[in-house]
């Protein structure tokens, strides 16, 4: 939605995005308020090494890329990127017909239209390449593509993920039934031809839907799992999991906030909607203990395989609602020094909100993919004892309306 602007102007967009949501919506003040967006501050530098810099902690007051601190909030620079294409680690390519041909990309806007694509340059090149020459695969050995109209043809989706770290490559063929016509000369092109995939993959769904997968995986070749790393973490990736999909700034985001958590390696924390423990590893290495909750059993599976890779014995991952989990552990004498919560689109829910604030950590930090239901739920954290301190902006989605946060609270009583 934004290539037409000027990747610079695109980080100041996002960070006055952030400003305006914690005003309107949070009533929260923030240092150098709504005009700060067209200040210095908000331009200085398109790249993460010029603007990770900006500001920093003296002697214990925080200080701005020259806007000086008082008791607002301070909203650094957007962090973006050195180079803000072909990021993507994962292609999710709707396949349908034209005219009698195979075509997959994207649905044309408002519709379920499908417009053919070679190209899209926020993938990485090899994603390109690899949905391109499956289809090409699929068109010469007659494969019928899912009408969802009519409910049938075969192939509905393909997936492509890439570990930007090791170069190794999965491809995901979702199919409306299990059997698949001409399957071991179709696996046979995949590998001749595209030599870094290392799995190939088989996700059935027969349900009038539009979600992309159905309920059953299966390895058609190769591995179950493609391996990545995100800073010294490694990472399993299986067909279902869910991975972040610009893995370098991925890392830019989760080194803010082990940085806001301000880990010693005493500390205990816990860590809500932990998904496959991506930042729960990443606070293991820093913390003494760390706790992961996360209502989806797959996602607990994948982040005790993650820890076990890892050999990370410090890290308990347990599977439910982090407002039932969370008071659980309390009852059980866990308490958290630090809480970190990295909840979906839709923010945290209310229950978790009121258990932290009964929990009182010393610090929480939020990460947030929603700029206005973060400000919302920092309006009740603030209300409930806590100081929001500092946000920073991450792009972790160049050249769209996306912008993540990382946020760090304090507990009033210490803060003062």
């Amino acid at each position: 939605q934004l290539q037409h602007m000027d990747y610079t102007a695109q980080l100041a967009w996002k960070r006055q995005l952030v400003v305006d949501n914690l005003e309107r919506i949070g009533k929260l003040r923030v240092d150098g308020g709504g005009n700060s967006g067209k200040s210095k501050e908000s331009n200085a530098g398109g790249s993460q090494t010029d603007s990770a810099n900006d500001g920093g902690i003296v002697d214990g007051a925080t200080v701005g890329a020259g806007v000086a601190h008082t008791d607002g909030i301070l909203v650094r620079p957007t962090l973006g990127m050195d180079e803000p294409w072909r990021y993507r680690n994962k292609a999710q390519v709707p396949i349908g017909v034209t005219e009698g041909g195979l075509v997959g990309g994207f649905y044309a806007r408002g519709s379920h239209r499908i417009i053919d694509m070679e190209t899209c340059l926020i993938q990485h090149e090899d994603n390109d390449d690899v949905v391109r020459k499956v289809k090409d695969i699929g068109r010469e050995l007659g494969i019928s593509a899912y009408s969802e109209e009519t409910g049938r043809g075969l192939l509905r989706h393909v997936v492509v993920k890439k570990a930007f770290r090791t170069g190794e490559m999965m491809v995901v063929l979702v199919t409306n039934g299990r059997d698949i016509p001409h399957l071991d000369a179709w696996i046979g092109s995949i590998r001749e031809q595209l030599r870094d995939v290392v799995s190939i993959c088989q996700n059935v769904n027969t349900q009038r839907t539009n979600v992309i997968f159905g309920g059953e995986t299966r390895v058609l070749w190769g591995r179950d799992v493609i391996y990545d790393y995100i800073g010294d973490v490694q990472f399993a990736i299986s067909a279902r999991s869910f991975y972040q999909v610009n893995p370098a700034q991925t890392e830019v985001l989760y080194g803010k906030t082990v940085e806001y958590a301000g880990l010693t390696g005493n500390e205990t924390v816990i860590d809500a909607y932990c998904g496959i423990g991506t930042i729960s590893l990443f606070l293991a290495q820093h913390a003494a203990k760390v706790y992961g909750v996360e209502i989806v059993p797959e996602a607990i599976e994948d982040a005790r395989a993650n820890a076990k890779l890892n050999e990370m014995k410090n890290v308990v991952f347990e599977v439910g609602a982090s407002e039932d989990v969370i008071p659980n552990w309390k009852e059980q004498g866990i308490t958290a020094d630090v809480i970190v919560v990295d909840p979906p689109r839709k923010g945290c829910d209310p229950r978790l909100l009121e258990t932290i604030l009964a929990m009182k950590p010393e610090r929480v930090v939020y990460v947030s993919c929603n700029p206005s239901t973060l400000a919302r739920d920092l309006r009740v954290l603030e209300d409930g004892g806590y100081k929001t301190v500092e946000v920073t902006p991450v792009d972790m989605f160049p050249h769209t309306v996306h912008v993540e946060c990382t946020v760090r609270l304090e507990r009033k009583d210490t803060a003062d």
